[in-house]
């Protein structure tokens, strides 16, 4: 068992697990200071918008973790992109390592600027969410940008350390209607009518309301702080951040812990979806 470990899920909730082959895998660090399992599931849909990114590299003699998970919509090019240049671009920042904070935020508004650019010539709009986990030393840096969501368990108990960026929260339906957009019932509340969080990468046409600007929270790692989850929300809509910590908290495999929540979140999702 690592010093800390991140187990991270993705499950579309698109009747997932129904005959489709789950890919996972795990990780640890050089130091064995933290370990890593991932687990993702693309249900029935003819291609995969959800992506993730593992990653450890050594910067200034330190090992860096990073860790994330993109769920697209509109397509998988703007989740996809994100996997490939967000960290590239992290790292890359000159501040990396005297004020993270400020690379994270800057990074995710590059990447964001980068991939619209790279829009140019499409026809159909392309999004993504983003919660990442960034692992400096003893700090635990997490951002998030859209409704996927990260949660530690510390002494024993599950603690959300992100917000799902929803187009009705006060500061969010505030913050859009400011803009100039406005925020509507259609199944569920959507900005402009259209899309149902309100912060991504990508939405070039929604880009005056749908923000990527993360908002940013740190954690110390210490003896108490026992693992993290990073999933999609193909997890938390039909499992609860108390749930998704007591199921994996006898698990002592990163990876296993991973697949124990793909599949729990499979199942529950069949139960809505499949006749």
């Amino acid at each position: 068992m690592g010093y800390l470990d991140s187990v991270i899920s993705s499950a579309n909730p698109n009747l997932p697990g129904c005959g489709v082959s789950p890919v996972t895998g795990g990780g640890l660090s050089q130091d064995s200071k933290f370990s890593y399992g991932y687990a993702s599931s693309p249900g029935k849909r003819s291609s995969m918008e959800d992506f993730y990114e593992t990653r450890i590299e050594g910067v200034n003699g330190k090992q860096i973790g990073l860790f994330g998970v993109f769920d697209g919509h509109g397509g998988a090019r703007a989740a996809e992109y994100v996997k490939h240049n967000l960290f590239t671009n992290l790292l890359k920042h000159p501040k990396f390592i005297s004020d993270t904070k400020s690379a994270i935020a800057e990074a995710y508004s590059h990447t964001d600027k980068e991939f619209l650019k790279s829009e140019n010539n499409q026809m159909k709009d392309a999004g993504s969410t983003a919660s990442t986990a960034i692992i400096v030393g003893s700090r635990l840096l997490v951002a998030n940008v859209g409704d996927s969501r990260a949660v530690i368990c510390r002494g024993g108990n599950a603690y959300p350390v992100s917000r799902d960026h929803k187009p009705d929260q006060s500061d969010e339906r505030r913050r859009i209607e400011d803009a100039g957009g406005f925020v509507m019932w259609a199944g569920t509340w959507r900005v402009g009518g259209v899309l149902a969080v309100s912060r991504a990468f990508g939405d070039r046409l929604l880009k005056q309301f749908v923000v990527a600007d993360p908002e940013i929270e740190e954690e110390k790692i210490d003896e108490s702080l026992e693992f993290l989850i990073l999933a999609s929300d193909g997890l938390w809509d039909v499992v609860t951040n108390d749930e998704a910590v007591a199921m994996i908290k006898p698990i002592q495999s990163p990876e296993d812990a991973a697949k124990m929540l793909m599949q729990e979140a499979s199942q529950r999702a069949n139960r809505f979806y499949c006749v």
